[in-house]
C-alpha cells in the first residue's frame, strides 16, 4: 500500500515537474523584453558570429581568417527577429537530428543563444545531413532571415570578401 502512494506521489511530482520551468515565448505578450538578446553562431567551425550581447559582428574570410565589426540592429529590426523566434517557439526543446545516413561535407555548424525574460535557451546542430528536421529547417530560416538583415547594413558591407572557399 505504501509503494501504491509513494509510486502516486512520485507520478504527480514527475507530472507537475516537468512543464515548470518552461517558458513558452509564443503565450508571452508581442512586446519585446527589454533583456532579449542573441549571438547565432553559423557556418564552418561556426566562425560567422551576430552578437546583440557585445552588439558585434563576425564576418568568415576563410583563407583570411576573420573580421569583426561593431553592428547594433534597430529597434524594429530587432522586434521583426522576436517576432520570428516566437513563430518558432525558440524556447522549447528541438528535434534537430534526423534519422538519415545522408551526409555532405564540407557542412555548416550553427549555434543559436538566446536570452529573453531572464531565460537563456541554446540549440545546437549540424547542417551536415542532407535532409534536416523540420525544426532545424526553421532555425536555418530564422539564421538566413537576421543575416540578410546584417548582410543590408552599411558596417557589414565595408567588410572585406572572403578569399578561397571550403573544400
Amino acid at each position: 500500500m505504501k509503494k501504491r502512494y509513494l509510486l502516486a506521489f512520485m507520478l504527480v511530482l514527475l507530472i507537475t515537474g516537468c512543464n515548470s520551468n518552461v517558458t513558452n515565448i509564443s503565450n508571452t505578450s508581442s512586446e519585446m523584453p527589454n533583456d532579449f538578446d542573441f549571438i547565432i553562431m553559423f557556418g564552418v567551425g561556426k566562425k560567422n558570429v551576430i552578437n546583440t550581447y557585445e552588439n558585434k559582428v563576425t564576418k568568415d574570410l576563410i583563407a583570411d581568417g576573420t573580421v569583426t565589426t561593431n553592428l547594433s540592429f534597430s529597434k524594429e529590426e530587432l522586434a521583426l527577429i522576436y517576432q520570428k523566434m516566437k513563430e518558432i517557439d525558440i524556447a522549447d526543446a528541438k528535434d534537430l537530428i534526423p534519422e538519415t545516413n545522408c551526409m555532405k561535407e564540407p557542412f555548416g555548424q550553427d549555434e543559436i543563444k538566446v536570452t529573453i525574460n531572464g531565460e537563456t535557451f541554446t540549440h545546437s546542430f549540424s547542417e551536415e545531413y542532407c535532409e534536416p528536421t523540420q525544426d532545424a529547417k526553421q532555425l536555418i530560416e530564422l539564421k538566413d532571415f537576421v543575416w540578410s538583415i546584417v548582410e543590408s547594413e552599411e558596417e557589414y558591407k565595408k567588410l572585406p570578401d572572403p578569399k578561397g572557399g571550403y573544400e
